[in-house]
Formats: C-alpha cells, structure tokens, sequence
C-alpha cells in the first residue's frame, strides 16, 4: 500500500526507544477473531487502446485524467504531491500510482469475501465508465507484455526517484519491477504474537504455491520471456537487503521484536518532511534512532517515520499491523478475488492454519528457497519436498482452504458461501497448468504469435 504524502507534525512524538517499535507491531493484535478482516490491493496496466500505448501521466487519454474523472464522478478525495494529484480516497479504501502509472486499490478492510468481491467488481466499473470515453483500458497481467522501459512513464512522485536511483546500486532488476509489474496482495489479521508467528511462517512456506497458482507473467517485449512468472524472477534481483523468504522468521523465539531488528537493519530510501522527501538511499533508522541521521542530524524519528520505513521493505510476506502476502502476480478480476478467499480460507480458520503448517513445519530454509527459485519457471511442476510437486501441494492445501472457507459460513446475496472463489484455483490445480501457460498455448496457437491479442482477450 502506498503511503500518501504528508507533513510529518515536527511537534509529534519522537520514538525514545526500540520497545516503542516493538509496541507499535503489537498494536496489530486482534485477540477477537471477530474483528479479523480482509484487505485486498491489486494493480493494473493502463493503456490507450489506439496503438497500445501505456498511459502518460498528463495529457487527454492519461493517468491524471483518470484521476479526475474518479474524483469527479464518483465522489473519490484527491490525494496531492507537490501540486500534481497523485491519489484518491475513499471510506478506507485508496487508489494509488506505481512508478510506471500501474493503477493500484488498497480496498478497504472488510469482513467477506464477498464484500471484497464486490469491492474489487465496484472499484473496475467505476475505472471502466471513466476510461472508456477516454479510449483507455485495463489489463491485469504481472509484466507488462510489449513496453520497453524507455516507453514506459515515469510518475511524479518523489520516493520513485529516490528508490529508482538506489535500486540501480543493489540489485540488476529493480528498475523492472517499479516500472513493468503488477501484483495482488491481501492484508491479514492476527490475534497475538503467537498468532501471528504461526501466520507468518505458513504464509511465507506456502508463497511458491501463491506464485504457482497465479503465475501470470510469460511475456516481454512482445515475446515469451521464458518464465511463468517473471515477475517472481524480478523479485529475486531487486534488492537483498529487504526481499526474499526471510529464513530468521522460522527461528525459534522469532517474534515482533526480531522483526523490527531485521527491519532496523535494512537501509533506509527517504524521510519525509515539509510535504517533500528527503534521500536518506542506504542510511540507517539505527542511527536515526540515535539522532545520528547525516541529512537530520540531532532530530530523531517519529512514529509515521517508522511506518514509512516498514513500507519500503519487500519480502514475500511483510509484517507492518496485519500481515501482508506479496509473492502472485495480478490477474483477472476472478483472480483477484480468488486470491484473497485463499489465504483467508488458510490463515482465519485455526484447525486449518494447524492442518497447513503440518504440511510445512519440516522443510528447511534451502528448500523453501529452491521451491521460490524454481516455481517461476516451472510452476505446478516444482518440486516439493517429500517427493510431491506443487500440484500436489496445490490440492492438498486448496483443500484446506475450501474447509476453512466453508467453516467461516459467510453466506452472500445469493445463498452462497465463499467457497465458490476457488473454483477457479481448483481447476488450475487439477490441469497442473497455471495462467501463463494457459496465455502461452495461446500464444503459440491462434494467437499466431502475437503477444498483442493479450490486450483484447484479458483488458479488465
């Protein structure tokens, strides 16, 4: 979720010390099950149907114009920075930019799968009445399929230059995943400590199977890229210090205050003040804990400096108040909803989350790091330890779902329950074939080889 620009009130409170940060994780819990809910975030490619263009930021078929037509037809609150409207708002739902214009909703926090669903339904027909006139539409795909970096826009917001000139430093990919992917992401609740560690490992073990069962990223440049997910293979040459499968997680006695020392030692990328970003690239918060910033010097952080810092780590899993599942590409509206049904079937029913940790609990940090290397290319067909494949994790952990699901008996308009959701991730685990090979038999056959049909046959 991105973080809107604010002035940072220099009479706020300055943190006096590590427990305080400590404190602040530990605000997460939510000891009542009852209150767990569900967040879902999903970005998108915009582009100009005449030509296949991607959507400048400025200009009469444009970022910007989508913007205002939300803000003025449906009510939407505009999010500004430095005089260009880069944002909007509305009852605890965002809409946001990623750096290449990918058009980003953080839904609001809701209770059902089915009020998410509708969310994310709402949310595309309000994009569709505004693009549509414009001659723009919508594509969920994890890569962007034909633009060169170079023809992709850059947005006007001052942390993507300050990331973009620091990611160049640290890894030789992370250019790529600002400008040229697209995700979907669901934010978790938890109860306790306890709650939240178990969460967090059986999410993290079980993310090669999220990249799996969404993999949606088979092109570039108009062509096959060679991956499945080549949006995951980005991820794993962004930047080391704050990517990855987070071993330390499964270490005994991990727990909210081994998370905020590993989140104390990532670099820094900025520090907001005055409505501006400040390049802190590659600084430590340890130090300006100290008052021993370089760019603030004697000043010391305050609380939302600490949330902004936490906002710039990446890991498969990312642990801020809620738990925050990283590692699918984005998709079709289906898959969108699908997404956050699965890990809520898993992660909010405790019999479930029991049932999915035995089938992980024994794997070591090498092999859930072969599972992340090698899904991406092989999808369903990596290898699982015990001798499996991930299609047969696939079902037996999609079966735990549905169970959690049907246990949770929220029941929508029409009678139904959420397991319908997965219908879709069942049927992709049965065929063994995920998203992208399902768009490149497509491709090879009455696509003729034209990466470009992909905008016709999956624009939202």
């Amino acid at each position: 979720m991105t973080t809107p620009t604010a002035d940072i009130d220099e009479a706020s409170p300055r943190i006096a010390g590590k427990h305080e940060l400590v404190e602040y994780l530990e605000g997460g819990n939510k000891p009542d099950p009852g209150t767990w809910r569900i967040g879902t975030e999903h970005e998108k490619f915009g582009f100009i149907r005449d030509g296949l263009r991607p959507l400048p930021y400025e200009g009469k078929a444009s970022v910007l114009a989508m913007l205002e037509g939300l803000r003025d037809r449906f009510g939407w609150e505009p999010i500004n920075e430095g005089g260009h409207l880069i944002g909007l708002q509305r009852d605890g739902a965002s809409v946001s930019l990623e750096p290449g214009g990918q058009f980003e909703l953080s839904g609001a926090p809701l209770q059902t799968i089915h009020q998410t669903c509708t969310e994310v339904g709402r949310h595309l027909e309000e994009v569709r009445q505004i693009a549509d006139p414009l001659g723009v539409a919508f594509i969920g795909l994890g890569a962007s399929p034909i633009w060169s970096l170079a023809e992709t826009p850059i947005m006007p917001k001052g942390r993507y230059k300050i990331m973009m000139e620091y990611m160049d430093k640290v890894g030789r990919l992370g250019r790529q995943m600002m400008f040229r992917t697209c995700t979907v992401q669901t934010n978790l609740d938890f109860g306790s400590e306890a709650d939240m560690v178990k969460k967090f490992r059986v999410s993290l073990a079980l993310q090669p199977l999220g990249t799996a069962l969404f993999a949606n990223s088979p092109f570039l440049e108009g062509r096959p890229n060679g991956f499945l997910s080549y949006r995951s293979q980005i991820w794993t040459d962004t930047d080391p210090d704050r990517t990855g499968m987070l071993p330390f997680v499964f270490e005994d006695g991990f727990g909210f205050e081994q998370y905020v020392d590993y989140a104390l030692d990532v670099p820094m990328y900025f520090v907001r003040r005055g409505g501006k970003y400040l390049d802190a690239s590659g600084l430590s918060f340890r130090d300006f804990m100290d008052g021993k910033l370089p760019i603030l010097p004697g000043e010391r952080p305050a609380m939302d400096d600490f949330a902004d810092h936490l906002s710039t780590i990446f890991p498969e899993v990312r642990l801020k108040r809620f738990l925050e599942m990283r590692g699918s590409d984005a998709g079709p509206w289906s898959h969108l909803c699908a997404f956050s049904a699965f890990w809520t079937g898993i992660l909010y029913c405790p019999t479930c989350l029991d049932a999915a940790w035995d089938l992980v609990k024994d794997w070591t940090a090498a092999e859930r790091e072969a599972m992340r290397q090698s899904v991406r290319t092989l999808g369903l067909r990596t290898p699982v330890p015990g001798g499996r494949s991930m299609q047969d994790l696939a079902l037996d952990v999609l079966a735990i779902a549905r169970t959690g699901l049907k246990n949770r008996a929220n029941l929508g308009p029409s009678g139904d329950d959420e397991t319908g959701y997965l219908h879709e991730l069942e049927a992709i685990a049965r065929s063994g074939k995920t998203p992208a090979e399902r768009l490149l038999d497509r491709y090879y056959g009455d696509w003729n080889r034209d990466v470009r049909r992909v905008f016709s046959e999956q624009a939202y």
